[in-house]
């Protein structure tokens, strides 16, 4: 990854974490800290994904986050949507990246595209 760590503000911390914790599970990824109203996410124990309540919400981003396979992919996507996400492109090659470019569209909180995507051919 090229970015140490990314932060966004939303309208509503406690709906994004819940949003986002459970969309994201799938893929590994879980809170790793809460700080003044901040939420930060992550593996390992560090915190790249950022969010909170800090001035007007940042609206129409696309954040992807990577799968380790299509199964993760699959998995969030089902999850994002019973997190309260709206469907945005189900799982799917999208060959216009390149073959193996397997992602997942979930529209989440404050309208944010959110994509988990897998580059990895299937086994």
């Amino acid at each position: 990854m090229i970015l140490d760590h990314i932060g966004l503000n939303v309208s509503d911390a406690q709906a994004s974490k819940a949003f986002f914790s459970a969309a994201l599970a799938p893929l590994g990824v879980s809170v790793v800290m809460e700080e003044q109203g901040w939420v930060g996410l992550g593996k390992d124990g560090k915190p790249d994904f950022w969010f909170g309540v800090g001035g007007a919400p940042h609206a129409g981003m696309h954040l992807a986050f990577a799968a380790d396979n299509r199964a993760q992919v699959d998995a969030f996507y089902k999850a994002a949507l019973g997190a309260g996400g709206k469907d945005n492109g189900a799982p799917g090659i999208r060959a216009l990246y390149h073959p193996n470019y397997y992602g997942a569209f979930v529209l989440g909180p404050d309208g944010h595209n959110v994509e988990a995507v897998c580059h990895h051919p299937e086994p």
